[in-house]
């Protein structure tokens, strides 16, 4: 049978995750504007947790993604170090430490609505300082292939973080990179990355975790200005700390 394509494997997810997803107060099931939250995560998360990788993390960079929200409180109460952004970086990077948050507000830190009363903002240089490296980042996805590219949500938040965070030396090419998603948003298509996408080594779901083909390298040459969308360095600040660190001497 011939593989489905991009497009085709879009809607096809889509209407799969309709049965299991959660429905977001803001973007109720657009799921091209987010990444839902769906029956299960809870028990991704878990497994995620009993990887080496995290047991041996320190410092975890986690999407503010919907379905990350059990992960993040078992990070909380695990005591690691997580850095995060806010949903489109529109307010930049944030650092919460394990003391930033009182005994028993771990579940309350794990919430969108709940973080921003622990976290401390940090810049791009801020955060190299307090942090030095991050042990390996996970993020949320719309659909995910085998080997290892992420696709069907358009805005590339996470392809920026990365870059910015790869410019100033936070992560590198062996960081490991998890991408969470639900069993029916994991499809064998062929899909032809851009130079900035962020293939992912392992997919976590509610059953199982897979590791990637790893048919793609990471990206390494940081921010491609010339194909970033002017409005994202017009309200993304750390986007404007790295245009300011690079042309702006």
């Amino acid at each position: 049978m011939d593989k489905l394509k991009p497009m085709e494997a879009r809607i096809a997810i889509w209407n799969e995750l309709r049965k299991v997803a959660k429905p977001d107060s803001r973007f109720s099931w657009e799921f091209s504007e987010f990444i839902t939250d769906y029956e299960g995560s809870e028990q991704g998360a878990e497994l995620l947790s009993q990887t080496e990788i995290y047991k041996n993390s320190k410092v975890i960079f986690i999407t503010p993604d919907n379905n990350l929200e059990k992960f993040r409180e078992i990070a909380f109460l695990d005591k690691k170090t997580v850095v995060m952004t806010n949903y489109g970086i529109t307010r930049g990077f944030f650092l919460i430490k394990p003391e930033f948050i009182p005994e028993g507000k771990e579940e309350v830190a794990s919430l969108l609505d709940g973080v921003g009363r622990y976290w401390k903002h940090q810049t791009l240089a801020q955060l190299k300082e307090s942090v030095g490296k991050i042990d390996m980042m996970v993020t949320g996805a719309s659909a995910i292939t085998p080997s290892g590219i992420r696709f069907g949500k358009g805005h590339g938040y996470f392809d920026l973080e990365w870059a910015m965070t790869f410019t100033m030396g936070l992560v590198d090419v062996n960081t490991p990179v998890f991408g969470a998603g639900h069993d029916c948003q994991v499809v064998d298509v062929d899909v032809e990355p851009n130079q900035y996408d962020t293939a992912i080594d392992y997919i976590v779901t509610p059953t199982r975790v897979i590791k990637t083909r790893n048919e793609f390298p990471k990206p390494t040459e940081g921010i491609i200005w010339d194909l970033l969308d002017p409005e994202m360095r017009r309200v993304i600040p750390p986007v404007q700390e790295m245009w300011a660190k690079f042309f702006c001497k």
